[in-house]
C-alpha cells in the first residue's frame, strides 16, 4: 500500500512540474498575418 501511495505522489509531482514547465515554455499562440483571397463573382 505504501508503494502505491508513493507512486501516486510521484505522479502528482511530475504532473505539477509538467504543467509549470508548459506555462513558462509552451507559448502556442498562432502567428497572425492578413490573408487576402481574390473571389470572382458571376452576376447575371
Amino acid at each position: 500500500m505504501r508503494y502505491i501511495f508513493r507512486f501516486f505522489l510521484m505522479l502528482a509531482i511530475l504532473a505539477a512540474i509538467t504543467v509549470i514547465g508548459f506555462a513558462y515554455v509552451g507559448d502556442l499562440s498562432p502567428q497572425r498575418s492578413p490573408v487576402e483571397t481574390p473571389i470572382t463573382l458571376e452576376v447575371h
